[in-house]
C-alpha cells in the first residue's frame, strides 16, 4: 500500500464529504461499481478499454490514473510488471484494497493533477473515462506527461461527443476526435485517435437506451432541468439512469448480457462510442523526487 504522505491529510479533508454522500457503493453518474447488474453493459464498456490496453502493458510499469474500485487495474496487473492505481476516493480505494489485492498491484490516494510524490516514470499511463469530468484538464495532462517515460505511452478514453445523447451532469465537457487531438498535442508530440465501437448487440442496446432517454427528455420540453440546483440534478440523474436501464431490460428482445468482448478498437473515430487516444513523446518533463 502506498500513501502520498504530503497530500494524505488534504485529500482526506477534501473528500470526507464525498464519502458521506456516497453512502455505499451505487451508481452516481460519476462512479460505476462492479456489482450492479442493471449497469452490466456500462461496466462492460468501461472494462473494454482495459482489455484493449493490456497489449500495451505487457511487462511494463503501469499507472492506472483514476482507478476507482480497482477492477480494471487488476486486469492490467495480469500482464504488467507492476501497476499503481491512483484515485482520489478513499471509499473506492478501500474497496479496491479489499477486493483486488495482487502482489504487483498498489493503490495510491491522490488527486490526479498532483502526482508529485510519485518518484517513478511509467511505461504506460492509462486514463479511462476521466477527462470529460474536468473543465480544465491541462493540469491532468501535464502530470501524465511528466510521469511518462521517454518511450512510454498514454492511453486515454473518453466518450465521443458525436455519439452522446444523455446529459450526464458530471461531464464538464465531451470531445470530438478533432477537439481531443488538438488538446492532447499540447502535451504530446505524437497523438493517434482511434475509436471503441460495439457489436450489433451493443448497437441495439444503445438504440434502445437512446429511445428511453429521449422519452424522458420530452417530459421537460422547456429545459427547466437546467435551472435546478446541481445536487438535485445529480440526484435525479442517478435515479433516472436506473429507470432507463430497467426499461431497456424490459424491451422485447433486449438482454443485458453485453460483455467487454462486444467492444472493439477501430482505426477511426467514425461512429465510435468512445474515443481512444494513444499519445507518445511527452513535450513536458520534470525532475521527480529521487530522480
Amino acid at each position: 500500500m502506498i500513501w502520498l504522505a504530503s497530500h494524505q491529510d488534504e485529500v482526506t479533508a477534501q473528500h470526507t464529504g464525498e464519502e458521506r454522500r456516497e453512502r455505499g457503493r451505487s451508481f452516481t453518474g460519476e462512479r460505476l461499481p462492479d456489482d450492479d447488474p442493471r449497469f452490466r453493459a456500462d461496466l462492460a464498456r468501461h472494462l473494454a478499454a482495459y482489455h484493449l490496453a493490456r497489449r500495451y502493458c505487457t511487462g511494463k510499469l503501469v499507472l492506472d490514473a483514476g482507478c476507482g474500485e480497482g477492477y480494471g487495474a487488476a486486469l492490467l496487473a495480469g500482464v504488467a510488471r507492476r501497476v499503481v492505481g491512483v484515485d482520489r476516493s478513499l471509499l473506492a480505494l478501500a474497496h479496491a484494497r479489499r477486493q483486488q489485492a495482487r502482489p504487483n498491484l498498489e493503490f495510491v490516494c491522490a488527486d490526479l493533477e498532483r502526482l508529485g510524490a510519485l518518484s517513478e516514470r511509467f511505461g504506460v499511463v492509462c486514463n479511462f473515462q476521466v477527462i470529460e469530468h474536468l473543465r480544465e484538464p491541462s493540469g491532468l495532462l501535464r502530470a501524465f506527461a511528466e510521469h511518462l517515460a521517454d518511450d512510454g505511452q498514454l492511453i486515454l478514453t473518453t466518450p465521443n461527443r458525436l455519439m452522446s445523447f444523455s446529459e450526464n451532469p458530471y461531464h464538464a465537457r465531451e470531445y470530438t476526435a478533432e477537439e481531443l487531438a488538438e488538446l492532447l498535442r499540447r502535451f504530446f508530440s505524437r497523438v493517434d485517435i482511434h475509436g471503441v465501437a460495439g457489436s450489433a448487440k451493443v448497437t441495439a442496446y444503445e438504440a434502445s437506451r437512446r429511445r428511453q432517454v429521449e422519452r424522458l427528455l420530452r417530459l421537460d420540453p422547456l429545459g427547466l432541468r437546467r435551472l435546478l440546483p446541481e445536487p438535485v440534478v445529480r440526484w435525479a440523474f442517478a435515479r433516472l439512469a436506473r429507470i432507463v436501464r430497467k426499461r431497456v431490460a424490459g424491451d422485447e428482445g433486449q438482454r443485458l448480457d453485453i460483455e467487454p468482448d462486444d467492444f472493439f478498437e477501430q482505426s477511426s473515430a467514425d461512429r465510435a462510442l468512445d474515443l481512444l487516444a494513444i499519445c507518445r513523446l511527452p513535450r513536458v518533463t520534470a525532475t521527480l523526487p529521487g530522480g
